[in-house]
């Protein structure tokens, strides 16, 4: 399945911003969510989601977002796409804010698309915690780690994760309650739409499902 362009320009955004953030320091300090200081500062409940905190956490959100996203975003086409995703993570970070002193990354709004993905592609066959099993069943088990972790505090913002995949999963139910709904496609005839139904029938040809 080929990547549509929001996936790519997205992920090539968040690892810009942070080859940015490597060259400027002082420049996290500007875009960073404060949760003190977050309705003086509006902005950074969006542009927080394009800062990380390390390599590896910049390397596991691009790997989600390139994954995930462009396969929910050739599902629902790019409007939808993006509507999902800044929405979810707008959301995370306004949830974040009663929980943490300060909030970075991408994770919230990758639960987002996580969410959606699940509930448009439930059996799509993906691999979690070193194990293949169905979609659904590994937005389970991430969303559960995330409830342990208000128990054994990680330092991860599982309330900003949970709420955006709560914003993911409304938004796939919704789309999904769309009967006959259709969505962008682009293929080997050039660019067109084609119905839920015909996306079906090609994922069961193509995807493990």
């Amino acid at each position: 399945m080929r990547m549509r362009n929001a996936s790519i320009w997205l992920t090539a955004a968040i690892a810009l911003v942070f080859a940015l953030q490597t060259a400027n320091p002082s420049l996290t300090g500007w875009l960073v969510l404060v949760s003190a200081e977050a309705w003086q500062r509006p902005w950074t409940l969006l542009t927080a989601i394009f800062l990380h905190g390390s390599v590896v956490h910049l390397l596991y959100n691009a790997l989600g977002l390139a994954m995930f996203g462009s396969i929910l975003e050739q599902r629902i086409g790019t409007n939808r796409f993006l509507l999902v995703f800044f929405t979810a993570g707008l959301l995370s970070s306004v949830a974040s804010t009663f929980f943490y002193h300060s909030v970075l990354g991408a994770s919230g709004a990758i639960f987002g698309v996580l969410g959606a993905t699940a509930v448009l592609m439930p059996k799509l066959t993906v691999w979690a915690y070193y194990v293949p099993m169905p979609m659904y069943l590994a937005v389970i088990a991430w969303a559960a780690a995330d409830l342990l972790g208000f128990v054994v505090p990680s330092g991860v913002a599982n309330a900003g994760h949970l709420a955006g995949l709560a914003v993911g999963l409304a938004a796939g139910f919704a789309i999904r309650g769309r009967k006959g709904f259709s969505f962008s496609f682009s293929g080997k005839s050039g660019r067109g739409i084609v119905t839920a139904e015909e996306f079906d029938a090609w994922e069961r040809k193509n995807m493990r499902r």
